[in-house]
């Protein structure tokens, strides 16, 4: 043991030591995390309005009732097309020296998980009107209004954003209810987060703890496996903005009830405006709707159990679509224009 009496051997064994650990706990690790965990391939920075609207969100406290993740457990489904992973998380970055606000994972959902809000529910006009009344598009909703984030004006001039707010839920409010600079930054926050497709190659992490589908009994059908709940769909995808009576909002979303394009027997114009989008009624005071099926990612089987459950809803008495019919015009929609 002539290493304890031999100060050169060993002030470089315990060198080569510090440094082998350093290599083994440090250096490894980083460098595997940033090959497996960097930024997806079609992820942005946010833009400097994006980074105003995280301010913006920080300050109003909306980490408190809203997380950024979406779990793996079957009951998240709702929330992502996929559980949440670190190279989600890979572009974000201290807002400055002092301050480490990159990740904003939060650990209490009183309100929904916003971490794929941005394609759930695309449209600035519904974020705006339900920042300044949460209850205006959802009736049940406990959040509270953000009223302070709105001017009033007797006159709007073109480049202001002007909210429709239904009469009933304006308050007394007689002007033009006017988004400012912070509301529309926290809104283009909001739409920032999207979840992306993972490169070919990379795994995609599983929900876990789904319910078990039992099969059907010999020589019967199973309605679960054959039929997709139209309503369901509806809910998750339209009822926001169209509402669950299918009345819409006045002055901000147009009905589906009693609606010409939801009962023509020609499903085209419906299909177009759930894949492509519209943006025809600007001049009524209505919103651009997004498009919602592509967005969604929604396939033929879907929609057509959205439009029929739009097409028999509310006393609407329309046909029903064929889903052979849909997939036939499903291609050639999606390659079209956009309704007008």
């Amino acid at each position: 043991m002539d290493i304890y009496n031999n100060h050169k051997r060993l002030f470089g064994a315990a060198i080569f030591l510090f440094i082998g650990l350093t290599m083994f706990a440090a250096v490894f690790p980083a460098l595997d995390s940033q090959n497996n965990n960097a930024p997806l391939p079609e992820s942005k920075p946010l833009t400097s309005e994006e980074v105003a609207g995280k301010g913006i969100f920080i300050r109003e406290g909306c980490i408190a009732c809203h997380t950024q993740q979406v779990r793996n457990v079957d009951m998240d489904k709702m929330w992502g097309t996929r559980p949440s992973i670190a190279a989600d998380y890979a572009r974000n970055v201290r807002t400055d020296v002092w301050r480490n606000t990159a990740n904003l994972m939060g650990s209490e959902r009183t309100g929904p998980d916003l971490m794929n809000i941005g394609n759930r529910q695309p449209s600035e006009d519904w974020h705006l009107l339900h920042l300044y009344n949460p209850r205006s598009v959802v009736a049940q909703s406990i959040m509270p209004a953000y009223s302070w984030l709105f001017d009033v004006k007797e006159y709007a001039f073109p480049e202001d954003v002007v909210v429709n707010v239904p009469d009933e839920f304006r308050q007394g409010v007689t002007g033009k209810i006017i988004a400012t600079k912070g509301a529309l930054a926290l809104v283009a926050y909001l739409k920032s987060f999207k979840q992306l497709k993972l490169p070919d190659g990379k795994p995609s992490p599983l929900f876990l703890y789904g319910k078990e589908v039992k099969p059907a009994l010999a020589g019967t059908t199973s309605k679960l496996n054959t039929e997709l709940d139209g309503a369901v769909l509806y809910a998750a995808n339209c009822q926001s903005c169209h509402q669950e009576n299918g009345e819409g909002l006045k002055g901000a979303f147009p009905a589906l009830k009693g609606s010409p394009i939801v009962l023509d027997k020609d499903p085209k114009v419906q299909l177009t405006i759930i894949m492509k989008g519209y943006n025809g009624r600007a001049s009524e005071g209505f919103g651009v709707m997004p498009a919602v099926g592509t967005n969604n990612n929604l396939k033929p089987e879907e929609v057509a159990a959205i439009m029929n459950h739009e097409r028999t809803s509310w006393g609407n008495n329309g046909r029903k679509v064929t889903l052979t019919e849909i997939k036939e015009l499903f291609n050639q929609v999606k390659s079209g224009p956009v309704a007008k």
